[in-house]
């Protein structure tokens, strides 16, 4: 059995002081929900304040992004070994923000990756498609060749210890959200990939999340679906109330 994960991912917002009211608030409501992982993805200023208000219980913090160097000159970057030294277990790797603003591919995918395994993180690495994609009937072409360029390269061991998030472009933060018939099919094309490359138990055991405008009102139906192991979450984690009834749906 794949354990549930529930990510949020508050991309750009929230101050270290809004984060610690936030876990006073959001901890009460998550702490009976034990038989699922629950991680909040958050901006590098809060990841202490994320860290320290929730010591000892059952939430998980991680980073948004990171660089595939370890040091260097890099104005701006945080590595994986700093993530880690901070607290954090997780890191989002591949967003399609990071793809469509700040010039991440397939390939930067794979060397992030690396990096966040060789710093003992836990890669949520994104693939999706464009609404033109999907229109004109891609998107298992689109998510091949991401596939295949930012998550083939990677050894049978690196591989057991990531997460894949499927999210479409199309429906992230657009209130649109691919049905769980266009979701299961879709996650269904992600794990044949999986066991084409690295065999049948690798994508049977394999985490895949849905992203693109989860909320409370569908989070059941889509966890209904068999091949979705959890969701990352935009917009519905910056409220405590809404991202708990999605940890606890």
């Amino acid at each position: 059995m794949r354990t549930p994960l529930m990510a949020g991912n508050w991309k750009m917002y929230k101050t270290p002081a809004e984060t610690t009211a936030f876990f006073q608030d959001f901890l009460p409501m998550v702490a009976d929900a034990k038989d699922r992982e629950i991680v909040l993805n958050v901006p590098f200023v809060d990841i202490a304040a994320a860290v320290a208000g929730t010591a000892g219980s059952n939430v998980g913090i991680g980073g948004q992004n990171l660089h595939w160097e370890t040091e260097g000159a890099y104005t701006g970057e945080i590595s994986g070994p700093m993530l880690r030294a901070a607290g954090c277990h997780y890191v989002v790797i591949g967003h399609s923000e990071r793809r469509q603003y700040f010039g991440e591919t397939d390939a930067t995918v794979l060397k992030r990756t690396v990096s966040a395994l060789a710093a003992g993180l836990t890669p949520i690495v994104c693939v999706g498609e464009l609404l033109e994609e999907r229109e004109s009937g891609r998107t298992n072409q689109v998510l091949q060749t991401q596939f295949d360029g930012g998550i083939a390269g990677l050894s049978p061991e690196q591989f057991a210890k990531i997460v894949i998030a499927y999210e479409p472009v199309w429906a992230i933060g657009t209130g649109k959200t691919a049905t769980p018939e266009i979701a299961g099919e879709t996650h269904q094309a992600i794990r044949a990939m999986v066991a084409a490359k690295f065999g049948a138990d690798a994508a049977g055991a394999v985490r895949i999340l849905y992203g693109g405008s989860v909320k409370p009102n569908n989070i059941k139906e889509l966890m209904a679906v068999e091949d979705i192991d959890g969701g990352l979450v935009g917009g519905a984690s910056l409220e405590a109330a809404s991202f708990a009834a999605i940890v606890n749906f």
